[in-house]
């Protein structure tokens, strides 16, 4: 199948790769630009790093108030960019964010106080729940990630064409930014007949909500579980 690839780099190649070892055609075309804010974390002290997305790790990794802070991390892959930069050590949840509360809940005291990196548009969870069971959390914006102003020409031509065949959607904000740069450039119609692929019932959240029929949602946030979903190719 010839798939277009949304979210952001670096995932989008190692996605594409993953794809093409598959037998694909990905068209690698990222909606959102992820750029560090060159901000520097608060001093703390904090009892441990949580990290919800691993955009936040390029960000961080040479901020030494950081080195040696425990870091509770979403799910597998941040964990590995946390361990590969040297944070740590790292515990590393299930894939969501209710889980990485749990793990966290688990692991600490209520009452202590927490440094969520993240992004500038970011979920309530899981700072929400720990909130609530009594952590401190000080949330420092490491990274934003940034909305094309138009659709990417390649997936435009594509669109066109009636080439592509499906979408794989990785988050919410960057299904909804795929579907809203598809309609302002006059392909909403070709946008609606692809297979929509999305990671969670979050991500699919906004295309749902606008009418787009969505093909398959992982019931776990996994990309190997999206990737298996996939149809084979032809032959």
């Amino acid at each position: 199948m010839r798939i277009w690839v949304a979210r952001p780099e670096p995932g989008a190649t190692r996605t594409g790769a993953a794809l093409a070892a598959q037998g694909h055609a990905p068209l690698v075309a990222p909606v959102l630009a992820v750029r560090p804010t060159a901000a520097a974390p608060p001093a703390g002290p904090f009892a441990a790093l949580l990290l919800t997305s691993a955009n936040a790790v390029p960000a961080i990794r040479d901020a030494p108030p950081l080195r040696g802070l425990p870091v509770f991390a979403v799910g597998a892959r941040t964990a590995a960019l946390a361990r590969a930069a040297g944070l740590g050590p790292v515990r590393e949840g299930p894939g969501d964010a209710a889980g990485l509360a749990a793990l966290v809940a688990d692991a600490l005291a209520p009452g202590e106080s927490l440094l969520h990196a993240t992004g500038a548009e970011r979920k309530p969870e899981p700072a929400a729940t720990l909130m609530a069971a009594g952590f401190r959390i000080t949330t420092f914006v490491a990274y934003r990630a940034e909305a094309l102003r138009t659709l990417p020409q390649a997936v435009a031509l594509e669109l066109a064409a009636g080439r592509l065949e499906a979408a794989l959607h990785y988050s919410r904000r960057s299904a909804a930014v795929a579907l809203a740069l598809a309609d302002g450039s006059g392909h909403g119609g070709a946008f609606r007949r692809l297979g929509h692929y999305c990671l969670s019932s979050d991500v699919a959240a906004p295309l749902e909500a606008a009418g787009v029929p969505v093909h398959f949602v992982a019931t776990r946030p996994r990309e190997a579980d999206l990737l298996d979903a996939l149809a084979p190719p032809p032959g």
